[in-house]
């Protein structure tokens, strides 16, 4: 029965999709004699915990086993521990999926809880649980983004044509599952010629979907108010990444005052894993890089991604002119390609997703 209640957990947690960043997504599941007595999971970012929104909605606790899909916290943050409130509870039995890899938290909730005479069992769908939140595990380590590349090609690896035109090269459930991603990342990355050409609101177009930070990298701040991304920027979610060099120009003393526009500035030393730490400090956990070509080549020169999806549609453009998706790489030999591992098979219609991690697991999206 553990493996039964704990895949009721996994499922509550993922309602949490959209809106905890940069928390985990978790649940709970409150048992007492195999009946389920209540649910619960981690619903916004600092508001309470999988296990305390399960406790107060029972009306029994003393006795009962919580299934919970992370190790309880132990510690003060923007809400009191989860611990003490289990040991109040009267809860004999504790199941739990995975540890914390949070040091502030990481086996000492499992002994807070033993300590007090409940018994724990740890490891019950442990990979489920650790895919849920591959997310988390990657950025309470260091602090770093983690990072999903999306892109729509022709059967050629063109994602626009000569002059650029490229709505649609993907169909609509493909671009379906395009506004899922947006709703599940944190960041939404694009290249200034991305925005002069196609000029993107970059949000969620779904009703009750969260937009994501939009992240633009300009390093010679050639984008101006004249587009979406900046003039459409009333929840202030805009960011240009850009040189530091452009911080006296008037631009970006006018973007910045009267478009209320956030900037991350590098210098000519820095690489791109330096921005993306600093975009972790935002408190960005995740990013969903959407191109062009240039932003998208560079992260997978630089080695740089976790994950990502390609969406191949059947078209053929078949001009050389064209603009390809990955450019700036020579191999000479076929065993030097990039070789894209654990694969998953995404069909949309006749579109046909190729979904690829660095680690065996997919995202809970």
């Amino acid at each position: 029965m553990h493996n039964h209640f704990m895949k009721i957990a996994i499922d509550e947690a993922k309602k949490g999709i959209g809106a905890v960043n940069p928390n985990p997504l978790v649940g709970a599941v409150l048992v007492k004699d195999n009946n389920i007595l209540a649910v619960g999971h981690h619903e916004f970012y600092g508001g309470p915990h999988a296990e305390v929104n399960a406790i107060n909605k029972a009306n029994i606790t003393e006795g009962s086993t919580l299934y919970v899909t992370l190790e309880p916290c132990s510690h003060y943050g923007k809400t009191p521990p989860c611990t003490e409130l289990i040991i109040k509870s009267k809860i004999k039995k504790c199941v739990i999926a995975t540890l914390d890899p949070n040091p502030l938290v990481s086996g000492k909730g499992v002994q807070q809880l033993q300590n007090a005479g409940i018994e724990v069992i740890i490891g019950i769908l442990e990979k489920e649980a650790k895919d849920l939140n591959k997310i988390f595990f990657k950025y309470i380590k260091n602090k770093v983004p983690y990072i999903f590349i999306k892109v729509g090609i022709t059967l050629d690896g063109k994602i626009a044509t000569k002059n650029f035109s490229s709505r649609w090269i993907t169909n609509s459930l493909a671009r379906a599952r395009v506004e899922s991603y947006r709703n599940f990342f944190s960041g939404i990355l694009v290249g200034s010629n991305t925005v002069i050409q196609d000029n993107p609101s970059l949000k969620c177009k779904n009703i009750g979907n969260r937009n994501p930070v939009r992240l633009i990298l300009d390093k010679d701040l050639v984008i101006s108010e004249k587009y979406s991304i900046i003039n459409n920027n009333s929840d202030r979610k805009t960011i240009i990444i850009t040189s530091d060099k452009n911080i006296n120009l008037e631009k970006f003393k006018l973007l910045k005052n009267n478009f209320s526009i956030k900037f991350i500035t590098f210098s000519e030393n820095e690489t791109l894993e330096d921005i993306l730490k600093k975009i972790g400090s935002f408190g960005i956990d995740s990013i969903l890089v959407e191109g062009g070509s240039s932003v998208i080549s560079s992260f997978f020169k630089e080695n740089l991604y976790d994950g990502g999806e390609i969406i191949i549609a059947p078209k053929i453009l078949g001009d050389d002119f064209a603009i390809p998706f990955l450019s700036g790489f020579s191999p000479l030999m076929i065993d030097e390609s990039i070789a894209l591992e654990n694969i998953k098979i995404n069909l949309y219609d006749n579109n046909v997703g190729f979904e690829f991690y660095k680690e065996d697991g997919c995202l809970p999206v």
